[in-house]
């Protein structure tokens, strides 16, 4: 199995910064792509969304509403991604989710699966 631990969020000033991380230990053959995912307050009726993500390669892929103000990056050597959060915004404020696409070897045996850390609060305030 794969476990995925984030970095504690915050509480941030619009217009400031905060940088999240997610360490992935286990079993694990190979990451291959990463992400982090944020859901809004359960009021809001948002569904959780997909805010960046970055493959084995390094190519990235962002959501337009965090384009230019977001940086996800990874450090495949410690099964490590970061998102650099600037300028944020209130509308920013949302629990984020890291997610991993992983292969687990163990006993002999390989297989893939798709993780999820356990979510961690940003909330930015106007």
């Amino acid at each position: 199995q794969v476990q995925l631990v984030e970095s504690r969020g915050g509480l941030v000033q619009a217009g400031g910064s905060l940088r999240l991380s997610c360490a992935a230990s286990g079993s694990i053959f190979t990451i291959n792509a990463m992400a982090w995912y944020r859901r809004a307050s359960p009021v809001s009726g948002k569904q959780r969304e997909l805010v960046a993500a970055i493959t084995s390669g390094g190519s990235t892929n962002y959501a337009d509403s965090v384009k230019g103000r977001f940086t996800i990056s990874r450090d495949n050597a410690r099964n490590t991604v970061y998102l650099q959060m600037n300028s944020l915004k209130p509308e920013d404020t949302a629990v984020y989710y890291c997610n991993a696409d992983a292969v687990v070897s163990s006993g002999g045996y390989t297989w893939a699966g798709n993780y999820w850390g356990q979510g961690t609060q940003v909330t930015v305030s106007s």
